[in-house]
């Protein structure tokens, strides 16, 4: 028996749509790194190009090599983390260029190639420092034979809407544009799409809510959920009051209790951390994970569901137990609960 992640691409298509039709007149990419949010970078490029995106944002230069096998030769391609200048198998992506030495050593290549300019306005990580970019603003002349795509900044607290680093960020990156006149630009991520004019731009590149994650955390979710994690029941057996439950003994038993094993672990990306704090969904009904989460098998006190059977599903993601929520009891955030889906769950495709 074994686990089962759906996935639909029909949600994030629509997800994509809705945000699509939230920046217009401004165009919509889509970030799918890290394979697709961990739901498949293939499946999920497909769905969005077939929704009429044409702009898409990779980490590095493999993914977005995977990535235009799948794709074509038609959308844009852009990664991150920008690359050397190489030989013809990068010559369709677009490199992201972060800093002078890379903005130097692509122009030096002599290409009339497609680029997109980083200026970091606070997130101090990728990005050229604003000592770099007077230097380029000073002298144009260093992009030689580039084409300069786009002019782009990324938000560090888009998240927290209240946050002064986003007004900060703002004023930098319009000082930024005005040294760069005419030239597009890319600004708004997902949550970035939901802090008003100031934060729209020619490109905006939403990820995580193209996902079915928050962008508005603190309010009500306006994405469509996307994901459903369903793990079998391999048994169920009972215990007296004062039994203990897996590793450590961390789980002791305060009644007669009826325990589940399920086929599901840390090796498949079910959090540790989410060690006596999760609940799964059965017949409709929460029921508490209880114990450790081990390398490949979880328990739950299904007590209050006294039907259950082996062979029956727990669903571990799904409605009423999101990416977000989980992720809360887990303590961290739901891109980490999408990227660390492992790849023993078999995959099925909604919208294919």
């Amino acid at each position: 028996m074994q686990a089962v992640l759906t996935i639909d691409l029909g949600a994030i298509a629509a997800n994509w749509a809705m945000l699509r039709d939230r920046a217009a007149p401004g165009l919509v990419a889509a970030a799918v790194k890290a394979d697709g949010y961990g739901l498949g970078a293939a499946p999920v490029g497909r769905a969005l190009l077939a929704a009429g995106c044409r702009h898409f944002f990779v980490a590095d230069l493999a993914e977005g090599m995977a990535l235009r096998a799948v794709l074509g030769p038609g959308p844009m391609i852009a990664v991150l983390s920008g690359f050397a200048p190489g030989g013809d198998e990068d010559a369709a992506l677009v490199p992201v260029l972060n800093g002078l030495a890379d903005l130097t050593a692509h122009a030096a290549a002599g290409r009339r190639r497609p680029v997109i300019l980083h200026v970091d306005t606070g997130m101090s990580r990728l990005g050229l420092p604003p000592t770099e970019f007077e230097l380029l603003a000073a002298e144009p002349g260093r992009l030689g034979p580039l084409q300069l795509l786009y002019v782009m900044t990324h938000l560090a607290a888009a998240d927290e809407p209240a946050h002064p680093a986003n007004a900060v960020q703002a004023a930098r990156f319009a000082a930024a544009r005005a040294r760069l006149p005419g030239v597009p630009t890319s600004f708004a991520n997902s949550a970035g799409l939901f802090l008003g004019a100031d934060f729209a731009s020619d490109l905006s590149r939403p990820g995580c809510a193209l996902y079915g994650i928050n962008p508005t955390p603190g309010a009500a979710n306006p994405m469509r959920q996307v994901v459903t994690l369903s793990a079998p029941i391999l048994q169920v057996r009972e215990i007296p009051a004062g039994e203990t439950v897996g590793y450590g003994a961390a789980w002791q038993a305060a009644r007669p209790s009826r325990i589940a094993t399920v086929a599901a672990g840390y090796a498949d990306g079910y959090l540790r951390a989410l060690s006596g704090r999760a609940v799964g969904i059965l017949a409709g009904r929460p029921v508490p994970l209880v114990g450790r989460v081990s390398m490949d098998l979880i328990t739950f006190d299904v007590t209050d569901v006294p039907a259950c059977r082996p062979g029956e599903m727990i669903q571990l993601l799904g409605p009423g137990n999101t990416p977000d929520e989980v992720a809360a009891r887990a303590g961290t955030i739901g891109y980490e609960i999408l990227t660390s889906l492992g790849a023993r769950y078999r995959r099925d495709y909604l919208g294919t």
